[in-house]
């Protein structure tokens, strides 16, 4: 029997594990993001017809993809950064040496964890306080507000586990995701 064995330099075990499960979250979010940008690309279309076919325009299709944007986004962006798609100075960083690169992506990733904790702890407190307050949308539709305030701290948390496994991944001199990305490489 053969066993299949990681990549020089690849995470093993608890880490592993770690990243398969992070890469799996990141799966769901995005495809209930992607599911999102359908939705909306839906509703806009249906208005379209809605308002110059038949005359009777919906009122409440902007606010909705509106609100859907927020989800959106929050929910895509922890695997955009995964895949080191986020807008980035790359025209400095692919200047740098081997060394240079390692700090400045210790630096980028200890950034997103801190803003990261920023978006989670006072995007959680914000929330609670519309939710205690009882704030609704304005508009046509008056949803609370927390619903679409707790996409801050869900997406904060995804962001957060991925800066973790980057850190993790220096720490052991694993290639990055981005990386792997890059270079065509399957990330989980």
């Amino acid at each position: 029997m053969t066993q299949s064995r990681a990549p020089a330099g690849e995470p093993r075990g608890a880490i592993a594990f770690l990243a398969r499960i992070i890469g799996a979250m990141n799966a769901v979010a995005v495809a209930l993001s992607a599911a999102g940008v359908l939705a909306s690309l839906g509703l806009i279309a249906w208005a379209v017809v809605m308002r110059y076919v038949f005359g009777r325009p919906p009122v409440w299709t902007d606010e909705v993809v509106g609100f859907m944007l927020v989800g959106i986004v929050m929910l895509a962006a922890a695997q955009s950064l995964r895949r080191g798609e986020h807008i980035g100075v790359d025209i400095l960083v692919t200047r740098l040496g081997a060394r240079g690169r390692f700090w400045a992506q210790l630096w980028s990733s200890a950034s997103v964890l801190a803003v990261s904790l920023i978006l989670i702890v006072n995007g959680w407190r914000t929330a609670m306080f519309s939710r205690q307050l009882g704030i609704l949308t304005e508009g046509n539709l008056e949803i609370p507000v927390y619903w679409l305030q707790l996409f801050l701290p869900l997406g904060g948390l995804m962001m957060l586990l991925v800066s973790l496994e980057t850190l993790l991944r220096l720490a052991l001199g694993a290639p990055s995701l981005a990386t792997q990305a890059h270079t065509g490489e399957e990330i989980d």
